[in-house]
């Protein structure tokens, strides 16, 4: 055990495979545990580099493994599978997570504290209520057009679209109209927590000092702003802002080969939640350039003038995301003279 240099580990949610691994990469030992012998485990072993894939629960247990004094690595499972021989089963998947933790260029997820994980529940439960929401306001809308009654389209707002609704009742027959009404306290009561919601986001946007000065950047809200505080790891693990834009997924998809250069669509492969409200805030910039008549970056001005919105609006959040990591990491505000 005192030769134990790496230990890889399967998570689930109650039997874990365990494989140490010396400093050669030789298998020491494999075993199957449950919660509570791996959690002796980590308080047992000498330090070492505990190993895991960046799943459910992964930060829970890493957390543990760092205050026991190990070196905590969470690997993204998309580089462990090319480390999988042949089969797949626990012990191979565990084996293969050490194998992986061996190699020095390999890329790890930052272990997250429970704060900035609270966070990512507040805005996870935002959204699956938001689209819960639009899944009853969708059916009320389906149910009512069989009987002739047209709805317009409105998700953003449930008290409103519920009180249109029960305008439009009288026509239909009773038993679905009180399924309807039944539908429609339903959309009532998580329009009110998302209002709610949305207001504790606002307020821990105004509390926290580096989501004060993202919102100096136009296009940048109190929700972008806590979302890149619960999202994304800190900026300094990151040595330019090229690096932070391509974790978000802002980035060419490359397929180039032979010295030449072929690029595609950006690759989504990062942070989608981020990366959807940074297109958001740029189109929120586009948009209001196109109203005041007039665009003050003279580089978005050339950008709009020979693409079309869309692409314009993804540059525009690539720019924005290098611009975030330059104002968090040096600790400044946005001067749109220097950007300009």
């Amino acid at each position: 055990m005192s030769e134990l240099h790496i230990l890889g580990v399967d998570l689930a949610k109650r039997t874990f495979a365990a494989c140490g691994a010396d400093n050669d990469g030789y298998v020491i030992f494999r075993k199957k545990l449950t919660r509570s012998q791996f959690q002796k485990m980590l308080s047992d072993l000498p330090p070492c580099i505990v190993a895991m894939e960046a799943c459910s629960s992964a930060h829970h247990w890493g957390r543990m493994a760092r205050a026991a004094g190990h070196d905590v690595r969470l690997i993204p499972p998309l580089y462990v599978k090319p480390f999988v021989k042949r089969h797949k089963n626990d012990a191979i998947d565990a084996e293969a997570i050490a194998e992986a933790a061996s190699r020095p260029s390999i890329r790890t997820v930052a272990v997250k504290d429970e704060d900035q994980q609270a966070q990512a529940v507040l805005f996870r439960t935002r959204e699956l209520f938001v689209r819960q929401r639009t899944q009853l306001v969708n059916a009320v809308r389906a149910h009512l057009a069989e009987y002739g009654i047209i709805l317009p389209q409105q998700r953003r707002n449930g008290h409103a679209f519920a009180s249109r609704c029960r305008t439009e009742l009288d026509a239909a027959p009773l038993d679905v109209a009180n399924i309807v009404e039944a539908y429609l306290r339903q959309i009532e009561s998580i329009d009110t927590e998302v209002t709610a919601l949305d207001v504790k986001i606002k307020k821990g946007a105004l509390r926290n000092e580096r989501a004060r000065r993202m919102q100096t950047m136009p296009g940048i809200g109190p929700m972008t702003a806590m979302a890149v505080q619960a999202f994304c790891p800190p900026t300094e693990n990151f040595r330019k802002g090229r690096d932070f834009a391509a974790w978000l997924g802002l980035v060419p998809r490359q397929h180039s080969t032979g010295g030449k250069d072929r690029l595609g669509r950006i690759t989504k492969m990062g942070q989608r939640d981020v990366r959807k409200l940074l297109i958001v805030g740029a189109m929120s910039v586009i948009s209001a350039s196109e109203r005041k008549g007039h665009c003050d970056d003279p580089w978005l001005a050339r950008m709009l003038a020979k693409r079309p919105r869309m692409v314009v609006a993804v540059a525009l959040a690539n720019r924005m995301a290098r611009r975030l990591w330059a104002m968090l990491t040096k600790g400044c505000d946005y001067d749109i003279r220097a950007a300009a």
